[in-house]
């Protein structure tokens, strides 16, 4: 599996609160989180993103509250995975179950820069900087993940198993 896009970069400690709005939680469609995804950090993100753009940031993305509706406006808005230094537990694991693709990797965190075109080989755990001509090597997701994630999702995963 892989992925690659152009990226989005942010800083330390983007809360789920900026990733999606309390304002929006009236609503768990995909499509209407999507919308609003990132608003209060980044008002431009849903009019530039596309899809299999790519996240990048540094300490603690997604702390906040353990809600799943981030991940999931994240991953509705196009994004194709999350790099960064360090995730929130919660989040991580809000992020598996729902299929989008999220990598820790401190020296890409710090090496890619917004607007830089990446590649990342999840099978590898390669992370490839295009614009810089640079790769870093991130944590590869064991099997089990990746079925999880090529199933877009833990339930997806359980129901094909039936």
């Amino acid at each position: 599996m892989k992925a690659s896009g152009i990226v989005f970069k942010y800083g330390d400690n983007v809360d789920t609160d900026v990733i999606i709005p309390a304002r929006y939680l009236n609503s768990s469609d995909p499509a209407e989180l999507a919308k609003h995804c990132m608003e209060d950090i980044d008002k431009d993100f849903i009019h530039k993103v596309s899809k299999g753009d790519i996240i990048v940031a540094d300490k603690n993305f997604g702390c906040g509250s353990s809600r799943e509706h981030a991940p999931i406006a994240i991953k509705a808005a196009g994004v194709s995975c999350v790099i960064a230094e360090t995730f929130a537990r919660i989040f991580y694991r809000n992020a598996i179950n729902i299929g989008l693709p999220i990598i820790e990797c401190p020296e890409a965190s710090r090496g890619i820069e917004a607007g830089d075109q990446v590649e990342i080989d999840f099978d590898s755990g390669v992370i490839y900087n295009r614009t810089k001509n640079t790769q870093y090597q991130g944590q590869a997701f064991p099997e089990f993940m990746q079925k999880i994630i090529r199933a877009e999702g833990l339930i997806n995963y359980i129901n094909s198993k039936e």
